[in-house]
């Protein structure tokens, strides 16, 4: 009876550790890697979001400059940190919220446009953000690191902005979302060869 009762608490304990998901790294680390995605001059006051013991995505950290950060998302696979235009907050947060509530990105997409439309939604005429990747190594340094870069520009087109709106090689400039919103231009540089 003991040794089943031994056995009923582990399952029991394990089932919670299951439960409880991916480990949160600690508020310094997330902050430390986040802000890689800014540009150097921002990092030291950035706001940077992460998240608590619970998963929870809080602030990490206030800031006082034009740079939000965001921490790696412990719950999706692979490294990945973003830093954009403090003029972007309103954009991203309302994604953030949708997101919440259990929509989907078409869904999600769908709705802002609507109230970016309205004036609902404040879209900034142009503004930046910066995608960071890597690989975490042993000693939670990041290794082999990747910046990518978004220039939002709502309803550019083409036409408008001379550059091409299928997706181009690494290294070449292009317009994601034309005519929407959202559209922006994509520049991802070529990766280096290890």
């Amino acid at each position: 009876m003991e040794a089943r009762r031994i056995y009923l608490m582990t399952f029991l304990l394990l089932m919670m550790v299951v439960s409880c998901g991916q480990d949160i790294p600690p508020a310094e680390w997330q902050i430390k890697t986040a802000v890689l995605a800014a540009p150097e001059e921002f990092r030291d006051q950035a706001k940077v979001y992460g998240y608590d013991a619970s998963g929870k995505l809080v602030v990490l950290r206030e800031g006082n400059n034009a740079y939000v950060c965001m921490a790696d998302d412990p719950n999706k696979e692979g490294f990945s940190s973003a830093a954009y235009h403090m003029e972007l907050e309103p954009f991203m947060a309302r994604g953030r919220e949708l997101r919440a509530q259990g929509k989907e990105s078409k869904e999600i997409f769908d709705i802002r446009e609507e109230e970016v439309k309205s004036g609902k939604l404040k879209m900034p005429d142009k503004t930046t953000l910066c995608v960071f990747s890597g690989t975490v190594n042993d000693q939670g340094e990041v290794e082999n690191p990747y910046v990518r870069y978004v220039f939002y520009m709502p309803y550019a087109t083409g036409s408008s902005t001379g550059l091409p709106t299928n997706p181009m090689p690494p290294g070449h400039a292009w317009l994601m979302d034309a005519g929407t919103h959202r559209a922006h231009i994509m520049i991802t540089p070529p990766k280096e060869e290890n």
